[in-house]
């Protein structure tokens, strides 16, 4: 099966043939078994994208999943299923929200993407749409998770997207107390004209209006280090994904602690796990890296 890295990646290289790609996607990502569990006050603030789950909401349906998350312990959530009628995974957004707070958890932010097309304005309208949806369900944060923009992308098409397209968004989202920004990969890590894309996302980008989701496996498949760029830039990094090759923790090649520490003093208040390939069931691969941790202690 195709993972999201991988089908988000062929969408980027399809710049190849210009840089207007006028298509939506939309993303692209312990206490279980204790008898005497703490209360829901005392829970480590553990948040889960349900991209982690997609096979399990497909063949489960959302609530059933959100009931199975629920009793993991993860008490955050990010989602990945808005579509164009302004539904989320189906549902009014009003009402996801409803269910998520019946069962103890906080919608807090979401993936969902469009491309520039022929008509920047009517693509700015469909993210007002959005925005308003998202405003519905209570989120703090509405990330697009994929751009473009790669190693055959000139400046100008750089600068277009994080200069303009993505202030216009940011500016629309801050007017519903909704902060925008963006997910990497790892080809972000590529040149263009000799500097790092990610550098230049960056640099061409708005502080006020766009803030960046770093997702710390993708820095290290890229080649860089994420507790660099939290210290470079400790005032764009608001939320992480933290993600490992499977279940976070498995691989070992990752030292989240410092990342973790970096991050909680540059003033993270939120992250969320992602989980994209799995050494048992999906279910199982998402418990482990809650169980990892909730017993980090490192993580609050």
């Amino acid at each position: 099966m195709q993972n999201r890295r991988d089908f988000l990646k062929q969408a980027s290289l399809m710049l190849a043939g210009g840089l207007v790609v006028p298509q939506l996607l939309s993303s692209c990502a312990g206490k279980s078994s204790s008898a005497g569990a703490a209360s829901e006050a005392a829970k480590k603030h553990i948040g889960l994208q349900l991209y982690s789950l997609r096979d399990d909401i497909n063949d489960l349906g959302i609530q059933k999943v959100l009931e199975i998350v629920s009793k993991m312990g993860y008490v955050n959530l990010e989602t990945a299923g808005y579509s164009d009628d302004g539904k989320i995974y189906g549902l009014d957004p009003a009402e996801f929200k409803k269910i998520c707070n019946d069962l103890g958890m906080k919608l807090t932010s979401a993936h969902l993407s469009h491309f520039i097309g022929d008509d920047m304005n009517k693509d700015l309208a469909w993210w007002n749409t959005a925005i308003e949806a998202h405003k519905k369900a209570g989120m703090k944060y509405m990330v697009m998770p994929v751009s473009p923009i790669n190693e055959n992308a000139t400046m100008d098409d750089l600068k277009r997207y994080f200069g303009d397209y993505f202030y216009k968004i940011g500016l629309a989202a801050a007017g519903a107390g909704i902060k925008f920004g963006y997910h990497n990969h790892d080809y972000e890590f590529k040149q263009i004209e000799g500097q790092t894309i990610y550098d230049l996302m960056l640099e061409n980008s708005s502080p006020d209006h766009v803030m960046f989701e770093m997702d710390v496996y993708w820095v290290k498949r890229g080649g860089k280090d994420p507790l660099e760029y939290l210290k470079k830039y400790p005032n764009r990094f608001p939320i992480l994904h933290i993600k490992d090759e499977t279940a976070i923790g498995a691989s070992g090649q990752i030292d989240f602690k410092p990342i973790f520490e970096q991050a909680y003093a540059n003033g993270m208040k939120d992250w969320y796990v992602e989980v994209e390939r799995y050494d048992g069931t999906p279910q199982e691969d998402v418990q482990k890296s809650y169980d990892f941790l909730n017993n980090a202690d490192y993580v609050k």
